[in-house]
């Protein structure tokens, strides 16, 4: 008797289950997912997001269609204040931003119209090691110029790395970064070194490697600081600018405004989405994340591939939101220091 019953409560589960993965597969049939990219066309995130969109489908129950739009503007927050004030909340939008972004409203508050740890996160395509790198005539040739040579430094926009991380070792170390912003995106920066505008940039490792890989071979540009949260051994002899900070105070101030390394590349669902899409399109990414196509086509770009999944990187968000407010007030100034 307890067998039957057993059995009989298994095969329940199993049409219970089936019928919860029928609804959401009948929700998206003949639907289109947006993905939102906050970032310019042709950078880094928008190859990388686009990656995503590519694959991430074929996972979807349903099998809907997806489009990509980009709306840059202010570190992708733009991007993600309209999504949390407008959605829709349907499951039928996925945000793709900046990996700055979730530490935006600490360091920006007055500028910020969302919340991320209301964000419901999908999960991020790579934790990240980003580099400083120069064109081969700039006067500065390695990091530790920067201490006695102006670097003049081409970027998007507060909120990036790109701004951000030069701002504080600035104000904390006393470098001489000089931050142009205002670039739509890390190919056109590039141009504009190409064109002697701006002598250097920084941006992910997976971003240079997939735009400037000529250039990396030819010479042209060389990478002179790698930011890395841990060091990273594609780079052996590179200095990681972590090591700046002698002191805890320090570390905490750099490990605050170099945390988006670990948020990396990250995607999101707009907050009150219903629960049973949220795990359709978690478990969604993460089969994405083990698929042979997406795995191979991303080997193809030369874009890394070192995932977090939606729970986990909540945790970190909801983490990275509690951090002190003397190290926040520090960090926050030196963002404030042109």
């Amino acid at each position: 008797m307890k067998a039957i019953s057993l059995a009989a409560a298994g095969l329940l589960l199993a049409l219970v289950h089936a019928a919860h993965a029928q609804s959401i597969a009948e929700f998206y049939k003949g639907k289109t997912i947006r993905m939102v990219i906050g970032i310019g066309v042709g950078s880094g995130y928008d190859v990388n997001a686009r990656l995503l969109a590519r694959h991430i489908v074929n996972h979807i129950p349903g099998n809907p269609a997806i489009v990509v739009q980009n709306q840059p503007g202010a570190g992708s927050a733009t991007m993600t204040a309209q999504l949390t004030a407008s959605g829709p909340f349907d499951g039928t939008v996925i945000g793709a931003a900046f990996a700055g972004m979730p530490t935006l409203p600490l360091l920006s508050p007055q500028k910020m119209r969302f919340d991320p740890t209301k964000l419901i996160w999908l999960g991020n395509t790579n934790r990240e090691t980003h580099v400083t790198y120069v064109w081969h005539t700039s006067p500065v040739q390695s990091f530790d110029e920067v201490r006695t040579k102006e670097l003049i430094m081409g970027a998007q926009a507060p909120g990036s790395s790109q701004v951000d991380f030069p701002l504080v070792t600035n104000a904390l170390f006393n470098l001489k970064h000089k931050v142009i912003t205002g670039y739509g995106s890390t190919a056109k920066i590039n141009l504009a070194m190409e064109s002697g505008e701006v002598q250097g940039a920084i941006a992910a490792l997976t971003t240079v490697r997939t735009l400037s890989s000529q250039w990396l071979a030819e010479k042209k540009i060389k990478i002179i600081a790698q930011w890395a949260l841990r060091t990273n051994p594609d780079l052996p002899g590179i200095p990681n600018a972590l090591d700046l900070a002698k002191t805890d105070r320090d570390q905490a101030a750099l490990k605050l405004a170099m945390a988006r390394l670990d948020i990396g590349r990250p995607f999101f669902l707009p907050p009150n989405v219903p629960a049973d899409r949220v795990a359709a399109l978690r478990a969604a990414f993460d089969a994405t994340m083990k698929d042979p196509a997406y795995l191979a086509e991303a080997k193809k770009l030369k874009i890394d591939v070192d995932p977090m999944n939606g729970k986990d990187l909540a945790a970190f968000v909801a983490h990275v939101s509690k951090t002190p407010d003397d190290t926040v007030a520090r960090v926050r100034k030196a963002l404030e220091t042109k």
